[in-house]
């Protein structure tokens, strides 16, 4: 029975992971390296109730109930010994992953699971880091957790059919819909979504249309909930770039990321969290958050 959940990474993906994981009836414990950073996922997290309560997505009793579940720390180690499930969502980025968990596996109890929120990395290179790959497995959550109903969730070489059943019990008790898939490089939505995305800045590129002509046209020609440009910017340009540097190393040419997109994550231009990307989301000068 998974009751306590520890969330490493207080970044977009841990914080929304950790903010599902208390309004569903776990105790969650957010845990990040930087105290600042994990002020900042307190305030965001803050926000998002009382969003919710405004616009009646969850009452004020169930917020005052989620919020006494919810706890923040940065100290990994005495986390992960209260653990059930540890959901690791730092970025991605093979060294950083292989820290936590390797730290994690010195600290966490022998039946805990571990689960890396990862959108393309190896779940079998990842349950290498630690003593029980038949307890690892990838949940790839998507943004805004909170809103997004899909975890797709990824089996590594040795993961047991236990685990996969027993995290598919704790997603859908999370709300969410599940797909449970064999390890392969981007699994299946990144696949399809990188190439979408990386397609798009090719024709944005070649001059073929402006973005918000390209998005419109994905949207209402193929029924897409957001244009390419605009989900890039949501989930960063620089997520996305690793993500297709990744896939290029693993599948080949059909991934190579276009140019363009190589320059705007040079330039700094990385989506909404930096204020600009494809798109503007500043006024002022300030950071309009939506």
């Amino acid at each position: 029975m998974i009751k306590n959940l520890v969330i490493v990474g207080s970044g977009v993906m841990g914080r929304g992971i950790a903010y599902v994981g208390a309004t569903r009836g776990f105790d969650v414990i957010l845990v990040d390296v930087n105290q600042v950073a994990l002020e900042g996922a307190r305030n965001e997290i803050d926000s998002i109730f009382e969003k919710g309560i405004r616009y009646q997505k969850i009452s004020k009793e169930e917020a005052d109930y989620a919020k006494n579940r919810f706890s923040y720390s940065t100290n990994l180690k005495e986390a992960a010994a209260a653990a059930d499930l540890i959901i690791e969502a730092v970025p991605e980025k093979a060294e950083i992953k292989k820290a936590v968990f390797e730290t994690i596996e010195q600290h966490a109890k022998e039946d805990c699971y571990f689960a890396t929120n990862t959108s393309t990395m190896s779940p079998t290179e990842i349950g290498s880091y630690c003593k029980r790959p038949e307890k690892t497995i990838a949940m790839h959550f998507f943004n805004p957790v909170q809103k997004m109903p899909l975890v797709e969730i990824v089996r590594g070489l040795e993961t047991s059919d236990e685990t996969a059943a027993m995290i598919k019990e704790v997603a859908a008790k999370m709300g969410k819909e599940t797909v449970v898939i064999n390890e392969f490089p981007g699994f299946v939505t990144s696949r399809i979504s990188c190439l979408v995305g990386n397609e798009a800045f090719y024709m944005l590129q070649e001059g073929l249309g402006t973005p918000e002509e390209i998005d419109k046209a994905i949207k209402l020609g193929l029924n897409y909930p957001m244009g390419p440009f605009e989900l890039g910017d949501l989930v960063g340009l620089d997520a996305r770039l690793n993500n297709l540097k990744y896939l290029h190393s693993k599948l080949g040419e059909k991934y190579r990321p276009a140019p363009l997109l190589e320059q705007y994550v040079k330039a700094g231009r990385l989506g909404r969290k930096s204020g600009r990307g494809v798109y503007d989301y500043t006024k002022n000068g300030e950071l309009v958050r939506k």
